[in-house]
């Protein structure tokens, strides 16, 4: 590497210099606006990578820019603490959940801190910390009181491997998301938080989040799934109505198709389908099979369709002499709906599949407008049409079959208009250790019962043992055993602990004051919230930012807060991405650093000279190997060329491919600066001469031009763009070379140093002191572009010859009609098209278009 820059000592010393002076820490005060920067705080995997880099670089530039721009600027860092690969270090190292927790703690931050981030140290926090989870522990009391959480029994996702429950969300294709093991159904005792309480809530709130990714919102409101349909009622044949179950109840968004209905399909955790199984040995296996198999959506949805014949009939809500076989099926949730639906195999493609599997009826209800009969074979018909084989409903389009349908059967009191949510309750109960524990104390006389504020928090014990799989605290000797708060009896604590995404929940609503005594500060919460910009991956788009959307609008009406929503901006980044290697020999991956090109400019083993297949580029995982260490880079290049480089390359929200030559690129961009400043081949002292020449007049206008359409870039988080004018006014700057420019030469550099200022922090904080500069750019106000210079003095003119564009002339701007008039006609072009005729008129449209007819 060339250039004389010392980047270890000028990034050591700045970082040593801003902690000195504090010149992040947040303060609340009324002075000046607020500014709330976050971005999604790490699990302490023990070491960063390359999207950490890019995540919370682009959050530092936000920060850094906001401040300069005059706001109170409110940057925390913390820990996402809690959660199983702590637990499965245990089961490997021997090595205790909490040891390894905060040893990687300090390693990840020994990690950040080179990095230069404007990050408000004293506000660190981790979920772990007894004095964190207790706010945790209340507000879930609080909930409980208020009738937010309950406990019943719920059939759930259950990771064999891990040994714990898993929400929906956490079930990839039918896998637990960090085991990859096959997720079975089981039914436990669980505690709920009630999310569908706030589900249409949830779903306006998104029209109001106008700085939210438009995929982001989509994503959410899908996951909502917010249905307008009928809850229809099909009384069980051989049934009165003091039977316990005298009919079953199911919710569809297509009454019109009732018609249509062949069979009826419940879930197999449906009431009436376990009191079968209690007296049906063949049900009974049926259920446990399907126990076995995958519980989300998409494994159901690319699962065989099969089903149990129960025997039960039900009668048609419209017809009471049509009985239609009630089936438990595998494809039908309990979660969703009402456990249970109609089968009209015409028209849904699961549907039919289902009927031409066991024989079924298929009655064509629904068929094109003015078409021959629709004859339904392997695909169903799902588009808009009129309503045939349908009685009353004969000759109706399907808006007005629907309403018709409707009201007849809300007249015969077998249904009734209603909204379906596809969301579902939140199952917060996790059987592990290494979590918050859950603050219930089961007694046999009492039930269960909120642990006394007083005894808050209740703390994990430290003496556990994982040689066993399962949850350590139900095989702790003392700690689950308790006298009941209320009777005095002997009792045990809920050994289950807390989904780990209720911590990351209100984490953010803690960063406001981390040391309160409460669960936080309300004058400090009002005065911060909501995050102004929250900075993340697009994959949390549904668990964590939902949860946490919930979580706020739930304490706000405990009375804690006065925000329904907490982010009010969101940025999803691209990922990092960098080639893949395998050695061709054995097929195995290699990482980047044992690869080197060869003289012939081939990649190779490095030291062996074997031949290395590249394969594309993917996003950076230690199962592909194409990962670069973050610390080597740093130690290599500097944090400044790193965090150049991650932000240049690409639009922030599209993936980045790292490359070394990438990086190279931005460490020898960073020492030309250096070199402009620190070897500059004009004096930076010049003081400004009256007169500015031709060349010094054009740097001045586009170094005040760069100013502009860089604060609209960061603005509008255009980062690499933003980098790129800053280039051009770079490279500008190099070519002025008189000594009479050197005031111009000095004044655009100082502009640029501030520019790139929040990017390269430490090179710039050095270039400012050398420029003559008493105090730290950090502490500087942002630059302001002269209005006057944003306005281009010259004008590109279109000459024409009898409307024919003959040529182009730069003018000045607003120039008299007689100047632009002889410039055109003093133009060769002009005089070769006119071909030695008279000019007969000169048309003059003001800073456009001369027009020469002749």
């Amino acid at each position: 590497m060339n250039g004389r820059y010392n980047f270890k000592e000028a990034e050591a010393k700045w970082q040593r210099v801003w902690e000195e002076r504090g010149s992040f820490v947040a303060r609340d005060e009324s002075q000046r606006p607020k500014y709330y920067v976050l971005e999604m705080f790490p699990y302490p995997s023990g070491r960063i990578h390359m999207g950490h880099v890019r995540n919370y670089t682009l959050g530092d530039v936000v920060a850094r820019y906001k401040r300069a721009r005059g706001f109170a600027v409110l940057h925390p860092m913390g820990w996402d603490a809690f959660g199983l690969p702590a637990e499965n270090a245990a089961i490997q190292s021997g090595k205790h959940p909490r040891e390894w927790t905060y040893k990687n703690i300090a390693e990840m931050r020994d990690q950040l801190k080179p990095m230069g981030l404007s990050f408000d140290w004293s506000r660190e926090i981790a979920t772990c910390d007894p004095d964190y989870y207790k706010h945790e522990q209340k507000m879930f009391l609080e909930f409980l009181a208020r009738g937010l959480a309950y406990r019943r029994n719920a059939m759930v996702n259950w990771d064999p491997v891990e040994n714990t429950v898993l929400a929906n969300e956490q079930v990839i294709d039918g896998k637990g998301w960090r085991s990859g093991a096959p997720v079975e159904r089981r039914e436990l005792s669980q505690w709920f938080l009630r999310i569908t309480d706030y589900a249409e809530e949830l779903l306006e709130g998104l029209r109001e989040l106008e700085r939210w990714p438009d995929k982001v919102r989509i994503m959410q409101e899908r996951w909502i799934g917010r249905s307008e349909g009928m809850r229809v009622s099909f009384d069980i044949e051989g049934r009165g109505t003091g039977d316990p179950l005298p009919a079953i109840t199911v919710f569809t968004t297509r009454p019109d198709t009732l018609f249509g209905a062949s069979f009826l399909a419940i879930a197999p955790n449906h009431p009436v389908a376990q009191e079968l199984a209690a007296r049906d040995p063949k049900a009974a296996a049926f259920i446990a099979e399907i126990g076995r198999s995958g519980t989300s959506e998409a494994a159901i949805e690319t699962a065989e369709k099969v089903g149990y014949r129960t025997g039960l009939e039900v009668r048609h809500p419209l017809d009471e002499s049509w009985t239609l076989p009630v089936y438990i099926a595998n494809f039908v949730l309990m979660e969703y709906g009402s456990g249970a639906l109609f089968g009209c195999p015409a028209h849904d493609q699961r549907d039919l599949d289902f009927a031409r599997k066991y024989a079924l009826p298929v009655t064509v209800v629904v068929q094109p407008k003015d078409q021959p009969p629709l004859d339904v074979a392997d695909t169903a018909y799902t588009e808009d049409g009129i309503l045939v084989n349908s009685r009353f409903l004969d000759g109706l389009d399907v808006a007005a079959a629907k309403k018709t349908v409707a009201e007849k059967l809300g007249a015969l009191g077998k249904g009734e208009v209603t909204v379906s949510y596809r969301l579902r309750d939140w199952g917060v109960s996790r059987q592990r250790y290494w979590g918050c524990p859950i603050p219930i104390i089961h007694c046999r006389s009492c039930g269960p019962v909120p642990v006394p504020d007083d005894q808050l928090p209740v703390v994990l014990p430290e003496d556990v043992s994982f040689d066993k799989p399962g949850n350590p605290l139900d095989r702790h000797p003392t700690w689950k055993h308790v006298a009941c708060p209320r009777c005095q009896g002997p009792a045990q604590r809920k050994t289950d602990t807390f989904d780990t995404f209720v911590e990351s929940s209100w984490y953010f609503l803690r960063f406001c004051s981390p040391q309160a005594k409460d669960m936080f500060d309300r004058k400090a919460v009002a005065h911060w919230m909501p995050v102004d910009q929250y900075i993340g991956g697009v994959e949390h788009a549904v668990l964590h930012l939902l949860y946490s959307r919930f979580f706020t609008r739930a304490l706000r009406d405990c009375g804690h807060l006065s925000v329904s929503e907490p982010f009010a901006g969101l940025f999803t980044q691209g990922m990092v991405c960098h080639e893949t290697y395998r050695d061709p020999a054995d097929g195995q991956w290699l990482f980047p650093s044992e690869v080197e090109r060869d003289a012939q400019g081939r990649l190779v083993r490095r030291g062996g000279g074997a031949s290395v297949e590249i394969g594309r580029s993917e996003k950076m995982s230690k199962s592909r190997k194409n990962v670069v260490d973050p610390a080597l880079i740093i130690d290599t290049y500097g944090a400044d060329a790193a965090r150049l480089f991650t932000i240049s390359d690409s639009p922030p929200e599209r993936d980045f491919d790292w490359t070394e030559a990438g990086i190279e690129g931005a460490w020898r961009f960073l020492n030309r600066l250096w070199r402009m400043v620190f070897e500059s081949p004009l004096p930076l002292d010049a003081p400004p001469p009256g007169p500015l020449s031709e060349k010094a007049l054009a740097l001045h206008r586009q170094a005040h031009q760069t100013v502009a359409a860089v604060t609209d870039n960061l603005e509008k988080f255009r980062f690499n763009s933003a980098i790129a004018r800053i280039r051009e006014l770079i490279n500008a700057i190099g070519e002025l070379t008189d000594p009479g420019d050197a005031w111009a030469y000095a004044e655009s550099l100082r502009l640029a140093v501030q520019l790139i200022g929040p990017v390269m922090p430490h090179l710039a904080e050095e270039l400012w002191t050398r420029l003559g500069n008493g105090s730290l750019l950090v502490e500087q106000p942002w630059p302001e572009a002269d209005p006057a210079l944003l306005v281009e003095d010259k004008v590109t003119v279109a000459v024409q010859v009898n409307g024919k564009l003959r040529a182009t002339l730069d003018l000045p701007r607003d120039a008299a009609r007689e100047v632009a008039e002889a410039a055109a006609l003093a133009e060769p072009a002009v005089t070769r098209a006119l071909e030695g005729r008279a000019v007969r008129k000169v048309v003059v449209v003001p800073n456009r278009i001369v027009n020469v007819v002749g």
